[in-house]
Formats: structure tokens, sequence, C-alpha cells
């Protein structure tokens, strides 16, 4: 809390006026990201356009974010939200349904591309949704906005060039 008061220009008490701690803190901000996120997603999946340009859309919108929000979106990655106890439970139920919205919206684009015929059937539209979502999520392991020798853009690019080039027939 010492660090974001010196960003802030500010005192700690003077934060802690208005936040109780840095696990509110943390929370708060997380939870306005991943609702960007989700509307960004949910946008994206009900805008017009085929399946295969909004796949890459939504990889590109999610990696963005990742280095936009840099550490944060990593750190929120790790937390188990089925274990979040005490005064945290009802942020964890509440996250919960934001990733479950944010599941369906990239589930849906890939059915939409099954369903036209846009996408090859390597499976279930939820296997390959999570996929994406997993393949895009493990740059918490390796990607540092500020030390990685890619940035964000061309990470991205290549996982939708690697996605697409896989599922277009």
């Amino acid at each position: 809390m010492g660090a974001v008061a010196e960003v802030l220009g500010t005192d700690r008490a003077s934060l802690y006026y208005y936040i109780s701690g840095k696990d509110e803190l943390f929370d708060d901000v997380v939870r306005e990201v991943t609702e960007v996120n989700v509307a960004t997603a949910e946008g994206i999946r009900d805008g017009g356009g085929p399946a295969p340009e909004k796949l890459r859309a939504l990889i590109e919108s999610l990696m963005a974010s990742y280095a936009e929000n840099y550490p944060m979106l990593y750190v929120y990655m790790r937390e188990n939200l089925t274990e979040v106890a005490g005064p945290r439970v009802g942020w964890s139920t509440y996250m919960r349904s934001m990733n479950k919205r944010y599941e369906e919206a990239v589930i849906d684009v890939v059915q939409e591309g099954l369903d036209e015929g846009s996408l090859r059937s390597n499976g279930s539209a939820r296997v390959i949704a999570f996929g994406i979502i997993g393949m895009v999520g493990w740059t918490n392991r390796w990607f540092s906005p500020e030390s990685s020798d890619v940035d964000q853009a061309e990470i991205a690019a290549t996982f939708a060039d690697l996605v697409l080039d896989g599922l277009v027939p």
C-alpha cells in the first residue's frame, strides 16, 4: 500500500480511508479489468464478420489486456477462486461468473465458425475455446512487457495464425 500511495502522491493513511487493504484494491482493479475484457469479448462475439476474424480479435484483445494490466492479471490467473474464503467470497463468486461469460463468448465464436463451415472441426467448440484461452493464458509463465524479446501484438498475431492455420479449411 505504501508503494501505491507513493505513486498516487498521497500517504498510506489517506488510502486506507477509501480501501481497507491490498486485497480489496487488487480485487477492485481486477474486477474492473475483467468486466472490460468480458464486454470486449461479448462485443466481438455479437459483432459482424466471420468467426476466424472474431477469433483473431479475441486473441489480440486478451493478449493486449494482459500486457496493459501486467502483472496484475497474471497474478489473478493463479488465484484458485473456489478456495477463496472470508470477506472475498462474494468477489470470488462474481469473478467466476465473469470468467464463465468470457469462456462462453469464445465458445460461441468457435461454434459459430464450426456451424458456418469457416472453421474445421477438430473437436468440440468447448475444447477448442479452452485451448485458445489456455494458450494465451500460459504467457504468464514467460511474457513480461518490459523484458520480453517480442511484444504482445507479435505474440497475439503468432497465436492467431497458429490457431487459424490449424482450423481454417
